[in-house]
């Protein structure tokens, strides 16, 4: 709920603050902060931040290989033939970014768009793991890293992709060491995930 009240509040602006505090991690509070400083900024800047989000919506796609955002299809790690031939798994797009910036790896990804959850409704069907059974199939990589988080979902996520990928004669390992159980790989600072890529384990 607006922490705008209409009555106090000119109309634009409360619904400015609901679409706000909308997005994750922004609460009335902030989203009310947001809003005002959009008020008081110049109408360019203000139409720059919505060109940027449209542009966003209409340019960026999921890779058809890996299921990452990118301008292009398939993205620029799928197309790059210097890349090894092993692929690092995780639960969104953020944590692409995150390993990538380590410099530990340099095969390829594959996103699932979360873990395994079934209190919360999410089981297997949900995610991208049949493309990632059909392309460990199709491209025989000499190593699968099942880096999801290190939380209940994340391990039962791991768990579950084990048992598939194994009897595959794939080599499927996790991170082992610098990540702290219960977080998410977004969070990790560069060194703590490259020790954890370095320190990986078969698993």
């Amino acid at each position: 709920m607006s922490s705008a009240r209409p009555g106090v509040t000119a109309r634009p602006v409360a619904n400015l603050v609901e679409e706000l505090s909308k997005l994750p991690g922004i609460g009335p509070k902030t989203a009310t902060r947001l809003a005002y400083h959009i008020l008081r900024d110049s109408r360019q800047n203000a139409a720059q931040l919505a060109e940027a989000i449209l542009d966003v919506k209409d340019r960026i796609v999921l890779c058809s290989v890996c299921f990452n955002f990118s301008e292009q299809n398939p993205c620029p790690v799928c197309s790059d033939p210097t890349r090894e031939a092993a692929i690092c798994v995780v639960e969104e797009p953020l944590d692409v970014q995150a390993l990538d910036r380590t410099g530990q790896f340099r095969g390829r990804y594959h996103v699932l768009h979360g873990a395994i959850s079934p209190i919360d409704g999410i089981g297997p069907g949900r995610l991208k793991i049949a493309e990632l059974i059909e392309r460990v199939k199709e491209e025989k990589p000499n190593e699968v890293i099942l880096a999801t988080n290190l939380d209940i979902p994340g391990d039962a996520t791991a768990t579950y992709l084990h048992r598939l990928l194994v009897p595959l004669g794939v080599t499927v390992s996790r991170p082992a060491t610098g990540l702290p159980a219960g977080g998410d790989l977004e969070y990790a600072d560069e060194v703590t995930l490259g020790r954890a890529l370095s320190g990986r384990r078969v698993l």
